[in-house]
């Protein structure tokens, strides 16, 4: 069978979620082709070669540029049968649906797309005779297949699976190399090509606006260490010279993690790499603190969304603005570098207390670890979004917008709705140009005080101008 697996976008990654599966399809007998179009163009003809086309949707851009996609692919080959899999496969299904796929995996993925295989192979119905998909197909696309593939449409397999699964060393021979995908930049100007793996999925915390809680519900899975550094291993002999580990919570297993980093300082003393773990998690494993920067942590993300305990709390975050003050405190001490995230604007946000923010990133000293588009962004209320349980989501939503994928929200003070796409327009355009971070947090800091009509005040503290390391593809949703 020809299984043509497609990656839309992955914040400059090189994709674990098409290198994973191909690893367990190849071992079956398939013929795997895997596209990433966030660097290459869409190959045409794979897509009419292909039996099974599976999408990767990890991530809410993913999804929308995928949906697109999609219609192209019903065009060009029909009788493909479409498959969505990654965290917002299943809380996207309806629209998924709609769109022409007909599997849909979520959760542990790798087993589900074998057992696709598997059924498709030994399926008894027509396959792309059922009405819609065969409208999709333009004249001339429709094509003869050597297997008379007949495959039955119905899904057998889970919407989701938490499944234990014991993982294959990924299969990465035929995504574009490393030079394509996002660099380490440096202080002092140089840049490392980034390699990209997971020694853990899903995580164990219900934060209310994490895509990963409707999909894993509080639990979370882990890669074999063996497999992780293997993985790692054939990467650095690749060109990597930073791993940045995809977990969404790098701590879920500390000791997991902590053994892994270890070894890969052992075996590749020279490596840095970056992890993403809670603020909650980090002041629970103070103790490890010392260790991830003896082993050549490049960084730390870590999900802060907010300065304000109201909004923190609305959005079960596990952690308070004083936690959040005492962890940067930790770090400086510890010379480890810490890359905040937040959500800058969400219905709960006023325009003083977008200040407070600012204020604050400022005041720690932070504004060269904060990306800009950290600045601009704003909260996503997607499909299965734990959001939706709380009376004052309720009440500033409409309808889910099956265009953006979310359901919309008016902020009750037009002024900050107003703020957000200002600022969002002026950190894209900045960031095009190539400003450096510190003039275009002033930049923000200007507009917020213009949208409050008062004079624009000096930054409490003088933004250093000192960099630290950080990716060339920012982190965002």
């Amino acid at each position: 069978m020809n299984v043509l697996l497609v990656s839309t976008y992955e914040l400059g990654r090189q994709p674990f979620g098409l290198a994973s599966p191909t690893a367990w399809l190849r071992a079956s007998g398939a013929a795997v082709t895997s596209l990433d179009l966030s660097v290459d163009g869409l190959d045409e003809v794979a897509v009419r070669n292909a039996d099974l086309v599976a999408f990767y949707l990890p991530m809410h851009t993913a999804t929308r540029i995928a949906i697109r996609v999609i219609e192209r692919v019903r065009t060009l080959n029909c009788s493909a049968h479409l498959c969505a899999y990654g965290l917002y496969a299943p809380v996207n299904a309806p629209l998924l649906r709609e769109v022409g796929v007909e599997t849909i995996l979520g959760g542990e993925f790798e087993e589900g797309l074998l057992s696709v295989v598997t059924r498709l192979e030994g399926g008894t119905q027509v396959h792309g005779a059922t009405d819609g998909l065969a409208t999709a197909c333009s004249a001339g696309t429709t094509r003869a297949k050597s297997s008379a593939l007949r495959s039955p449409t119905q899904q057998t397999e889970p919407l989701i699976s938490l499944a234990k699964q014991k993982f294959l060393i990924p299969d990465r021979r035929d995504l574009p190399p490393l030079a394509k995908y996002a660099h380490l930049r440096l202080p002092n100007g140089s840049c490392r090509p980034v390699g990209y793996t997971e020694a853990t999925r899903g995580c164990k915390h219900l934060c209310r606006h994490c895509p990963i809680v409707p999909v894993y519900n509080g639990q979370f899975r882990v890669v074999q260490s063996e497999v992780v550094l293997e993985d790692i291993r054939r990467q650095v002999t690749s060109g990597a010279e930073h791993i940045t580990f995809g977990d969404p919570d790098f701590f879920n297993g500390p000791k997991h993690g902590m053994r892994l980093v270890t070894a890969l300082h052992r075996e590749h003393p020279q490596l840095t790499y970056d992890v993403t773990i809670k603020v909650e998690h980090l002041l629970k494993n103070v103790q490890y603190l010392e260790e991830l920067r003896h082993t050549g942590c490049a960084f730390v993300t870590t999900a802060v969304e907010s300065v304000d305990n109201r909004v923190l709390s609305l959005l079960a975050k596990g952690h308070t603005r004083a936690d959040f003050i005492r962890l940067v405190e930790l770090f400086r001490r510890t010379g480890l570098t810490l890359q905040p995230t937040f959500v800058a604007f969400t219905p709960w946000t006023s325009l003083e207390g977008y200040r407070d923010l600012l204020e604050t990133v400022a005041e720690l000293q932070l504004i060269e670890n904060v990306a800009p588009i950290q600045l601009a962004i704003r909260l996503l209320i997607p499909s299965g979004s734990l959001l939706l349980e709380l009376n004052e989501t309720r009440a500033v939503v409409d309808a889910f917008d099956k265009d953006a994928l979310i359901y919309r929200w008016d902020h009750p003070d037009p002024r900050v709705d107003a703020l957000q796409r200002e600022v969002e327009s002026f950190v894209a355009n900045a960031s095009a140009v190539g400003e450096d971070r510190c003039t275009i947090f002033e930049g923000a800091w200007e507009r917020l005080h213009r949208a409050m009509d008062q004079p624009t005040p000096t930054l409490p503290v003088q933004p250093s101008r000192s960099t630290i390391p950080y990716l060339t593809e920012p982190w965002y949703c």
